[in-house]
């Protein structure tokens, strides 16, 4: 890159921060927070709750405070002599609000520490604030003095949560319940507090922050040498086991390299060493950074990956490990450049997990650390690439706006403080020469939230802090020394090197590969069993299960429980297989622990039904909302030809004003309501294609888009699952012509039920609103292929986005210590009845017996019926077989008692 081009891409990142912070200033300030999507401030309370994210907001001008150094790095020091007398006049500490440890030590106490650092290097090259005398200083320690309640606890960890103004004791601060913290919580106090102390020459605060650290490196896993994610901060048990380099354990790891740094204190680098090589040896899986349990480090806790690991690479660059990080942020940018941003959590074969991107600079701070390392141009094009989304996608006229959905681009109303405190930090340093900086960077040390601490801190004495117990002789190994901070170009002498390493990555997330298969069993000759592709009904699939020490059993209410026992496995990969499968399966389930949109109604009205058949349909994501409809969309049926709806429409003649008939497959959905638009039609209705589907057994989904603007799709697209879209085939093989009405909810039926006989009310009839069916009897751990879109993200047709779904299966987490592990998963189906068992064979019942006459009364339609009759009869055949046998037909079509079919389905 020339140097033309570097200095247009740093003037380009000033614009870019006079466009954020001009926007914050004349729009929000005092607020913590700008709402760039309506140009005003969020002031915490006068906004609807957030719930934990609102916790870094204390009204104490948030944005502003986390600013200020950034201001002097931008040579904006104007601006910042301003800022920081806006600082000292407007700004309380002592809020009657509560708010998070964490983010108010590395936001606000950062925020002011930077400041005061950058304010005494203006005033020290005598142009600058003179008028300056630590007054900042004094509003840090002020705060810090604050904070300092939330630490009086027996093991020393701070509680989550502090109020400014009475602490953490007491009913007036409204906090001090809590038990628990992350570890990231407690171990990303060290910088700052020291900083304070050493500033100040208080001890107190870099004291507290040292036990702090001693208790959780006390508290590691001694075996593993890893830490978990959640630790209650009374007793030291670990709450959640798993661990990682991503949310809620980031930051302690870079706190105890950068201790290091800052402080001079060798046992932060020998912690860290002891850490790092565990997490090279268990979680990092190049490229890949997955989460495990501390206590079985070998198994994997989680197959997806979250955006806060992106600082990951960015570490190694410090530790001096350049290949492990070259791989990671290769990785990391693929995704990038797949999706746009980076999306808050990412599967392992680079797809979206969770769609937020709340304009995180993790990925920034790597990209600049890997090219202060290797000076390699590669890295500048990907700070380009980050330049180039932010504007061209989340650049609003306010300011820049948080990413909803990577996929669909749309905006949250929401620019935190990190945006401005870092993001910029990162892509000026990334672009700027030496003479444009106003400093040298070199003399400083960077805090999680990008503040400037001077190095110099490091030759003040330090606290009178000594710790309960020094690390061991054998601990302090210096073989774990050995590659802090090499030289690269003794590392690399190849300058191909880093490209070798990084084209086989660029492959891989090119064509969306799967994780990289383990070893397989000698004479299993197949890849492990997913759980999104599991069959309950498949023999071959229960067979796999068998093999990685997995049962499953049917309930007697219903459902299935699934229970592995790695001891039954045919060989310990084969558990390892089990375990895998079981984490997954918790996966697919928690992936849908939102509430979806009310199913839809297909009404069939024309003669001879007359509005007494309903249908439970799913909605589609874009086209015509019916919710919103008073009258919804009426008319005849015909089927598209093709009946994939996936090219242009052959029969458009028949296809134009009437509601089109799809089949599922092939395309996505959105293609396939634009066909049929093309065509003239006025409606579509998709009909499963897996046999046997059900919404008695399978939960009901939203039809994803196909990640672009739908906005052009204006008609209603609703699906149907196999079983009842036959119930409108056949209809309309029988009678040719046959009208239906989609809305959200059944219509009043065309003939009055009160003609009827009296027994016929009591038996058959349902309210008239429109009600979801089946809804309690449903699992969305779906356990048949015929609907995997609707768990795991499908090429074909996509994905329905997991806040969408609607939960309704028990999920209990695998037990520890080696007990068994057991998911629970709600395939209702419909209870016998002790007493209809001993019914003769081809004897119908007496309710199905009084629908077929309210059918015959309310109008002539025994011959659409007249099947359901006779599966009555061979449903009472199946009752008298042996129990064993029932097993097998779980998921039959057949299965479905015809008079609860009837009952539920029927209007």
């Amino acid at each position: 890159m020339t140097w033309e081009e570097k200095r247009k891409l740093r003037n380009q990142v000033i614009e870019m921060f006079d466009h954020a912070y001009q926007n914050y200033m004349d729009h929000a300030y005092p607020a913590d927070e700008l709402m760039p999507l309506t140009c005003r401030g969020r002031v915490r309370g006068l906004e609807p709750s957030r719930g934990d994210i609102d916790d870094a907001l204390g009204k104490f001008s948030l944005t502003l405070i986390d600013t200020l150094d950034t201001l002097v790095l931008l040579n904006k020091t104007t601006e910042f002599e301003a800022a920081v007398r806006r600082v000292l006049s407007d700004v309380r500490l002592d809020n009657d609000i509560v708010v998070s440890v964490f983010e108010t030590n590395i936001r606000v106490l950062g925020g002011l520490l930077g400041g005061h650092s950058m304010a005494v290097m203006l005033r020290e090259g005598g142009q600058h604030m003179q008028w300056y005398q630590d007054e900042l200083l004094h509003m840090a320690k002020d705060l810090g003095l604050r904070l300092l309640p939330a630490f009086n606890t027996s093991s020393g960890l701070p509680y989550p949560r502090v109020n400014l103004k009475h602490g953490v004791r007491g009913p007036e601060t409204r906090t001090g319940t809590e038990t628990d913290t992350c570890t990231a919580c407690a171990g990303t106090i060290i910088l700052e507090f020291a900083a304070l102390s050493r500033f100040t020459g208080d001890p107190v605060f870099e004291a507290h922050a040292r036990r702090a650290l001693d208790f959780l490196w006390e508290k590691r896993q001694r075996n593993s040498n890893l830490v978990g994610t959640t630790i209650n901060i009374h007793s030291g048990e670990w709450v959640r086991r798993d661990s990682g380099v991503g949310a809620g354990i980031d930051s302690y790891y870079e706190y105890l390299l950068k201790a290091y740094i800052l402080l001079g204190d060798d046992q932060f680098l020998q912690r860290f060493n002891v850490h790092y090589a565990s997490i090279m040896k268990y979680i990092s899986q190049p490229p890949l950074l997955l989460d495990v349990h501390i206590h079985k480090p070998l198994l994997p806790a989680r197959t997806w990956m979250d955006s806060l690991l992106a600082f990951f690479p960015g570490l190694q660059v410090l530790k001096g490990d350049i290949r492990p990080a070259i791989e990671t942020h290769e990785m990391l940018y693929q995704v990038t450049k797949k999706h746009n941003f980076l999306p808050e959590a990412f599967t392992t074969d680079f797809r979206v997990h969770w769609a937020q991107h709340p304009l995180r600079p993790e990925f920034a701070e790597s990209t600049y650390f890997l090219y202060k390392a290797t000076g390699d141009p590669y890295y500048l094009e990907a700070g380009r690439t980050i330049l180039d989304n932010l504007n061209r996608f989340a650049r609003v006229p306010c300011g820049f706006a948080a990413m909803k959905d990577v996929r669909t681009g749309s905006h949250e109303d929401r620019m935190d403080s990190f945006f401005l405190a870092e993001m910029f930090k990162y892509l000026f340093l990334l672009f700027a020469e030496a003479e444009d900086l106003p400093f040298d960077i070199e003399d400083y040390v960077f805090t999680t939230e990008a503040h400037l601490l001077p190095l110099s801190l490091s030759m003040v004495p330090s606290s009178s802090y000594i710790p309960p117990n020094r690390t061991s002789e054998e601990e302090l190994d210096d073989s774990n020394f050995d590659w802090t901070c090499p030289n690269t170009r003794l590392l690399f002498p190849d300058p191909a090197f880093p490209r070798n390493l990084r084209e086989p990555i660029r492959s891989a997330v090119d064509k969306s590969c799967p994780r990289p298969a383990t070893y397989r069993e000698p004479g299993m000759g197949r890849p492990p069993l997913r759980a999104q592709d599991f069959m309950a009904n498949n023999p071959e699939h229960l067979e796999l299960l068998r093999r990685m020490g997995v049962s499953l059993i049917h309930l007697k209410d219903g459902r299935v429980q699934l229970v592995q026992h790695a001891t039954q496995a045919v060989s310990a990969v084969a558990a390892e297989d089990g375990v895998r499968f079981m984490q997954e399966m918790m996966e697919l389930s928690s992936q849908q622990q939102k509430e979806q949109l009310p199913p839809r109604a297909i009404q069939i009205v024309s003669h001879p039904f007359f509005g007494r058949v309903v249908l439970t349909a799913g909605p589609a994501q874009f086209g015509i909302d019916l919710s919103k409809s008073s009258t919804g969309v009426r008319g005849f049926v015909t089927v598209a030809e093709p009946y994939s709806g996936c090219t242009e429409i052959t029969n458009a003649e028949y296809v134009q004003g009437h509601i089109a008939l799809l089949q599922r497959g092939q395309c996505m959905f959105a293609e396939k309501a634009r066909n049929i638009q093309k065509a003239g039609a006025i409606g579509g209705i998709v009909i499963d294609d897996n046999e046997g589907s059900s919404s008695d057994t399978a939960p009901l989904f939203q039809m994803a888009g196909d990640g672009r603007s739908t906005d052009d799709i204006t008609l209603p697209l609703l699906f149907l699952f196999h079983k009842e879209g036959n119930i409108l085939l056949e209809a309309l093989k029988e009678y040719r012509e046959v009208e239906v009405l989609l809305s959200d909810k059944a219509r009043d039926r065309g003939v009055d039920v009160h003609e009827t006989e009296e027994d016929c009310l009591t038996e058959a009839t349902t309210p008239t609103s429109f009600e979801p069916v089946g809804q309690s009897q449903t699992s969305t751990v779906e356990l048949d292929k015929s609907v995997q879109e609707e768990v795991t993200p499908s090429k074909e047709e996509g994905s329905p986005p997991h806040e969408d779904n609607t939960p309704a299966e028990k999920v209990s987490a695998p037990a520890e210590k080696g007990g068994p592990t057991e998911i629970e998963a709600d395939l209702t189906e419909p209870k016998e009845d002790s007493d209809k068992r001993e019914e003769p064979e081809g004897d119908v019942d007496s309710t199905t017996s009084q629908w077929m006459n309210c059918w015959l009364i309310g109008g002539k339609t025994w011959r659409l019926f007249s099947r359901w009759r006779r599966m009555s009869s061979d449903s009472h055949q199946r009752r008298s077989r042996p129990t064993h046998s029932r097993k097998s037909d779980r998921r039959s079509p057949q299965w479905t008692e015809p008079n609860r079919f009837l009952r539920v389905r029927v209007r």
